[in-house]
Formats: C-alpha cells, structure tokens, sequence
C-alpha cells in the first residue's frame, strides 16, 4: 500500500539513464529516499516536478529490501524558483542540508527541523542571505537537535552571550534587524565553529565559503 507524506527535496541524482534519486525532508518521516522510476523520461509523471528545494505532496511505495522506496506521485506545492536566481542563498540552503545530513538519522521524526527550514525558505524568497541568518540557522538546528549550546558556560561576554539567545529564538524576519558588531560576529563565528567541530565531529561542509569576508 502506498504512503503519503508532504515533503522538501534536499538532494537529487541520477540513479540510472532514466531515473533520479531524490532525498526528502518531511516532518513526520523525518529524511526519506525515493527512486523516482522513469523520471528523465519525456513523458515520464515526475517531468518538471522533480527539483532541488521543490516542496511537493508525494506518495510512495515502501521497499522491503532498502532505504530506497518507489516514488508513485508527486503534486507539486512550491518550486521556489527565487532561490535559482541568487548563489548565496543556495549556498546557505546546501548548508543546512549537509548540517541536517550530518546530524540526524534517516527517517526519524523531524518536525522542528523540517518548519526551520520551510520558514526560512518562506523568509529568503523575500529578503537576501546576511550572516545573521547563518548562526541563527546553527543555534535553531543545534537546539532542536538537543545539542544547545552553554553559553553562560562559554567565554562569550554578555552581549554576544544575548545576542545568540535572540537568534536562536527570534523569526527570521526579526533576526535581519538585529545589528551585531564586528566584534560579535567573530566571536559568534569561532565559539560555533568550535562547537560544530566538537559536537558533530567535523564542521558540516560550506560554512567557510558562506562566512568568507
């Protein structure tokens, strides 16, 4: 019997001459794989409905063998073509995509994780990337993840100490008009980075060009 599921497509590839690979980000079924069968075909259902960050309703039918399920039906809900047009927010969006791949399990249950980054597609299609947006998306995933950070334990001093607690609560339209000094984007900068590290074992890749400058 097929499953329903509503979900953001984080990651696609070829799987054969004609059919994809496609990682989801759902809510209730946390990251979800699916081959989409027949999907480079011209006449295939999945034709222009199969994208990276397209968010769709999709069926599927659940494999006995593998993490790999058969994808039946898609009906798209949201292409988000703004984000085609600007390198940086993809950049931050492939980010949090490898942030989320190097933290979580497959098909557990993410809702937290899944509305972080539905909203903060819904913020982008309006608003440009700033770096504000980068630690605030670490200390929104560091928290849902139970992995929240010490920051009275830290070395910060009490303004940057309150700064990341605003970020990591605040909404994405609130976190733009906040106004950090260079001096608290540093130290925001290396306390994270030495966390990410510490806690995940490796900085998730893409932080460094997203920061650079």
């Amino acid at each position: 019997m097929d499953e329903k599921a509503a979900g953001l497509i984080l990651r696609l590839r070829s799987l054969s001459d004609s059919s994809l690979l496609i990682h989801w980000l759902t809510a209730d079924r946390g990251r979800l794989a699916t081959a989409a069968k027949g999907a480079k075909r011209a006449k295939s259902p999945f034709r222009g409905k199969l994208d990276l960050l397209f968010e769709a309703n999709f069926s599927f039918r659940r494999s006995r063998h593998s993490d790999i399920h058969v994808l039946t039906e898609v009906v798209l809900r949201d292409t988000h073509a703004v984000m085609r047009k600007d390198i940086v927010r993809l950049r931050l969006m492939a980010y949090a995509t490898r942030f989320i791949e190097q933290a979580t399990e497959p098909e557990s249950p993410m809702a937290g994780i899944h509305a972080i980054l539905t909203t903060l597609l819904a913020h982008l299609a309006n608003a440009p990337c700033r770096p504000a947006l980068v630690y605030a998306l670490e200390m929104k995933l560091l928290n849902e993840l139970g992995l929240s950070p010490p920051l009275n334990e830290s070395l910060l001093n009490d303004s940057t100490i309150e700064l990341l607690g605003q970020l990591s609560v605040l909404g994405w339209v609130e976190i733009t008009h906040l106004s950090p000094t260079n001096a608290q984007v540093r130290a925001m900068k290396e306390y994270l980075h030495g966390f990410l590290i510490y806690h995940l074992g490796r900085l998730p890749k893409g932080r460094d060009a997203l920061l650079a400058g």
